[in-house]
């Protein structure tokens, strides 16, 4: 497994804190302003990147009415429309990718996309994408796969709804395409799904299986499953976005906004910091609190060559003193020098 992944100037991997990437997807509500507005707020909020998503409503499926062409769940967000109209709605119109890449790069951002088909491939390249992300919908289209894997660029590809078959299927296709540097997200795709349903512990299964770095692609209410995240070692973390919930656009309903994500990108740097290493005894800043650790301390005026029994001594603070386990060891021993009242107990004390 690679250590470290290169996106365009950013840098991937467990010695880096997450890379926190804003999805635009359709919340720009058909306005390039609007959308434009995102990307600056997503930089505002210090997010590593904003992610589009490339595809046109005639390429996704047929203008049809009927049967399975039309939304019918009730539960779903966008119960009764057909699936034509909705990504006719959602779509980001393919004349804005490079104004929005332009002025993400402006701000220091990293800019990218889902292709969801071949055409789409093509125009990224035309705009020198630094990566690809295969959507979960997608991770069973295998062509689509190795095209992508094909351009040589990083794969991020997230695992929503896939069997360990069927993922097993989409890793292999991408690596023998050519990919080289593949990130697995963690996905649950219900929108918005139930933080009950993450299942976070997959994220370090992910990795040592398919040995490569593992992130979350989050579709839950707040930020508390992207945290949990990183304590399992997520290197990327994606959360659609939008400026505003209460506008009502097409994935606004599961989106954070700007304070949201603020919110994410520094508690998950904090807890990637906290998340640390394997480490045991006193860190750096913790040596000058073991002085008030508790130790051997003579609590009476003792004469030489008294000898030492338990109401002579005691373990309290502050630990300058032999540690408590010592205790045994001192019992019956005889007094080099006297001593008084709050004299630590040290072996030098002893005959």
């Amino acid at each position: 497994m690679r250590n470290t992944i290169l996106l365009g100037g950013q840098t991937l991997g467990s010695e880096h804190q997450p890379c926190i990437i804003a999805e635009l997807s359709g919340n720009h509500g058909g306005s390039l302003d609007r959308a434009m507005a995102m990307v600056e707020a997503a930089a505002e909020a210090g997010a590593s990147a904003v992610k589009l998503q490339t595809y046109t409503a005639d390429g996704m499926t047929l203008d049809l009415a009927h049967g399975e062409f039309s939304i019918q769940d009730p539960q779903s967000l966008w119960s009764g429309q057909t699936l034509h109209s909705l990504y006719q709605k959602a779509h980001t119109p393919w004349a804005w990718h490079e104004a929005i890449f332009n002025r993400a790069a402006e701000l220091g951002l990293l800019c990218f996309s889902s292709p969801f088909d071949l055409d789409a491939i093509d125009k990224l390249e035309s705009l020198n994408a630094p990566c690809y992300k295969i959507a979960s919908f997608e991770n069973v289209d295998l062509a689509l796969i190795r095209a992508a894997a094909a351009t040589g660029k990083p794969l991020i590809m997230s695992t929503g709804m896939a069997t360990l078959e069927e993922l097993e299927d989409a890793v292999n296709a991408a690596r023998e395409a050519g990919c080289v540097d593949l990130i697995l997200l963690k996905c649950t795709s219900t929108y918005p799904s139930d933080p009950a349903e993450s299942n976070l512990a997959t994220i370090p299964a992910l990795r040592e299986r398919f040995e490569c770095q593992v992130g979350l692609s989050d579709h839950s209410l707040g930020i508390a499953a992207a945290i949990a995240s990183v304590a399992l070692g997520a290197t990327v973390i994606e959360k659609h976005f939008t400026l505003d919930r209460a506008a009502g656009d097409v994935d606004a309903a599961f989106s954070c906004e700007p304070d949201e994500l603020a919110n994410l990108v520094s508690e998950s740097e904090r807890a990637w910091r906290a998340v640390g290493k394997v480490h045991f005894g006193p860190t750096v800043s913790e040596e000058k609190s073991l002085q008030y650790r508790r130790s051997l301390y003579f609590v009476r005026e003792l004469a030489a060559g008294t000898e030492i029994g338990a109401e002579d001594l005691k373990s309290i603070r502050p630990g300058l003193g032999l540690a408590p386990k010592h205790l045994p060891a001192v019992l019956g021993r005889r007094l080099a020098h006297s001593v008084a009242p709050g004299t630590a107990v040290d072996w030098s004390c002893f005959q």
